[in-house]
């Protein structure tokens, strides 16, 4: 019997496995298919790899900007399929000799629980004395007249696709939706985005949202939120969605429709029945050290819903290993996560919004700052958006947003703030090097007080 099998080998379990080695543990990890899981196959990397060509791109077609002149630009879709392929490639790779050089067992298969501390793959059987579910989650099927046809393709697909649709429908107006229909709007698909929520990414800062929905409508992509689809046909190599809002009903044709409701645990092959592991709904139940109903049986990442996010698994794997080490408690602030949305321009936030903070009954305080407004910005031709703190009564930040170019750099001086509490005078008084975007970070603390230096007049 081994010490820790580590079911899983994405961003959770792959640096789970890492560390308990360094701890001294023995370890087995099982992986059904590619290391690095959803994030670095389907997700997180390939996207960034589209993103980072649709960025290039951008840029190409406003060169005129910058007094260059370019004829013939063209973009091929097949092309940059093989560059993402090959950067994913060689990051599985990456991993799977960084497991191998810290003597971590690696099994490829599917496992299945036999009992409390075994599983099966392959036929064999293999014991532990405590086992780390980290299996991740996949795309969820939305229950819609017509959506399961050869045109509807999820999150996963549209990664293989090699031909940029004239017409691009997309059912979702979250982080996935919002960030593909960035990607293939430049890449030159005419978008429409269908959302049943009220707004589109409803989690975020309301000034966020309002800010993001000018910049997608004057980008030409369509948004229809607060609206149900009724129905999708497939008809003569299109697909016609009808839907419905408060306006009326609404007919758009497509060549492609994008799923992206939203994402569920992957946890079907496991047999979890058999050893009577408590779920929360779909998602594996977890006390606050992450164990399950089962003593010996642990669970991390997206199988416990709560922010699925690669680089909350990663945490969430290093915090239960050092648990099971007796290293010290497990202890993840999901306060101070910080996420990022690569669309034009980006987003990214940690802390509370100030939504938020009148929930909680905090007394707050906001300070901002244009990037329209920042030399830096302006030298990039880049000057849509804001860096926006929130700060409580004792001057502590407690919120930092930002909607604008290169957003998710510039979110992890905003982390910083909000993980260690730091006071606006604390960041007052660190001088921020000239000329960079995060100078706007300096002028939107010291505006929470008036007293921001490049703001002619202070505006609420």
């Amino acid at each position: 019997m081994i010490d820790l099998l580590i079911i899983g080998g994405g961003p959770g379990g792959y640096v789970a496995a890492i560390r308990a080695r360094q701890l001294g543990l023995e370890v087995s990890l099982i992986e059904k298919a590619d290391l690095g899981g959803t994030c670095l196959n389907r997700g997180c990397i390939p996207t960034k790899a589209y993103f980072q060509n649709a960025k290039a791109l951008k840029t190409i077609q406003k060169s005129a900007e910058y007094s260059i002149s370019l004829d013939n630009i063209s973009f091929s879709l097949a092309d940059a399929k093989v560059r993402k392929d090959e950067i994913v490639s060689n990051l599985t790779t990456g991993v799977k000799q960084l497991l191998k050089s810290n003597g971590v067992n690696l099994i490829t298969g599917l496992a299945s629980f036999v009992d409390n501390n075994t599983v099966e793959i392959n036929g064999e059987k293999i014991s532990a004395k405590d086992i780390i579910i980290a299996t991740g989650s996949k795309p969820s099927h939305l229950p819609i007249k017509g959506i399961d046809n050869d045109r509807t393709i999820t999150s996963d697909d549209i990664l293989d696709i090699t031909d940029i649709p004239q017409n691009l429908a997309i059912i979702g107006g979250g982080v996935i939706g919002l960030e593909f229909a960035s990607i293939f709007n430049v890449f030159g698909s005419k978008v429409t985005i269908f959302e049943q929520e009220a707004t589109i990414l409803n989690f975020l800062d309301t000034e966020l949202v309002k800010r993001m929905n000018v910049y997608l409508r004057r980008q030409g992509i369509d948004v229809n939120a607060n609206t149900s689809i009724k129905e999708i046909v497939e008809q003569d190599k299109q697909v016609f969605i009808k839907a419905t809002n408060k306006k009326g009903d609404i007919e758009v044709v497509a060549d492609k429709i994008l799923v992206a409701g939203g994402r569920s645990p992957q946890t079907d092959d496991l047999n979890l029945d058999k050893i009577g592991l408590v779920r929360d709904g779909k998602f594996i139940k977890v006390d606050d050290n992450f164990a399950t109903n089962i003593p010996n049986i642990y669970a991390i990442g997206d199988v416990i819903g709560g922010a699925m996010l690669a680089h909350v698994a990663s945490a969430e794997g290093v915090a239960v290993v050092e648990y099971l080490a007796n290293i010290k408690e497990p202890k993840v602030n999901y306060y101070a996560v910080p996420s990022c949305i690569f669309t034009f321009p980006e987003i990214a936030t940690v802390g509370l919004s100030e939504e938020e903070a009148k929930i909680s009954g905090i007394n707050y305080r906001v300070g901002k700052f244009p990037l329209a407004a920042n030399g830096k910005a302006m030298t990039m031709g880049e000057t849509d958006g804001l860096v926006k703190i929130i700060a409580d009564d004792n001057d502590l930040i407690i919120g930092v947003h930002i909607i604008g170019v290169n957003a998710s750099d510039l979110i992890l001086e905003g982390a910083v703030l909000v993980e260690n509490r730091l006071s606006l005078a604390e960041v007052t008084k660190t001088i921020h090097p000239h000329p960079t975007l995060g100078e706007a970070i300096a002028e939107a603390v010291m505006d929470v007080n008036g007293s921001a230096i490049h703001l002619a007049t202070r505006k609420k």
